[in-house]
């Protein structure tokens, strides 16, 4: 396999990239129990993105695993996890915001940066809004779902080095947010930077990296 992309995201920081069909793009959790929001749109036409729904019902779980296979709102495939070091990963904690930090932690946390911020950033580059924000997938994030449906964010099952992998199944435009969380454990209260990776079966002449 050729390595096509190979970047560092700094802690708190946003990244995207178009990964193409049969490319895989791999997290890795640098500094262990670092969560990471992901959303995953198809690369030609933006309104086909992650469902999160369709996702947990085409695989009767809430958790992400090596066989998860990502789904868009019409339940075609996006990108299927093709391997997992970790375990399992949550598709029910959502984005931190602003508003969310302010009601859970007080309006202290105003001034804090977000996930929500960095999906509006990192997205506005291709075109992607408010509305165009779903329900979204957090790597390494430990939600457990207790017997009586509660859950919460608790800590992390990842540590240093471990990765997940993904395979693209069409071309798809992913946007990441490298969580800046500091108020629960989903970090270990303190975000650290992450790699991603994509790689293919040979080199590119197109553009492969963030445009």
């Amino acid at each position: 396999m050729t390595t096509l992309l190979d970047d560092v995201v700094p802690a708190r920081a946003p990244w995207s990239a178009v990964v193409r069909q049969g490319d895989v793009l791999t997290i890795v959790d640098l500094g262990g129990n670092q969560a990471v929001d992901f959303l995953v749109f198809d690369a030609a036409d933006t309104s086909l993105r992650y469902s999160a729904p369709d996702t947990i019902q085409g695989q009767d779980s809430v958790f992400l695993t090596t066989g998860s296979i990502l789904r868009d709102c019409e339940y075609g495939p996006l990108m299927t996890v093709v391997a997992d070091e970790v375990g399992r990963h949550d598709t029910l904690g959502g984005a931190c915001s602003k508003e969310s930090n302010t009601l859970r932690y007080g309006n202290q946390t105003w001034a804090q940066h977000a996930c929500v911020e960095n999906f509006l950033a990192e997205g506005g580059r291709h075109g992607l809004g408010k509305r165009d924000l779903v329900s979204n997938i957090n790597w390494y994030m430990n939600v457990p779902v207790d017997a009586d449906g509660a859950l919460g964010i608790v800590d992390g099952i990842s540590a240093p080095g471990l990765s997940v992998s993904l395979r693209a199944e069409r071309d798809v435009l992913v946007v990441v947010s490298n969580c800046p969380q500091i108020n629960n454990p989903c970090n270990g209260f303190d975000p650290t930077p992450v790699r991603l990776v994509v790689t293919g079966p040979q080199a590119r002449t197109d553009e492969q990296a963030q445009p």
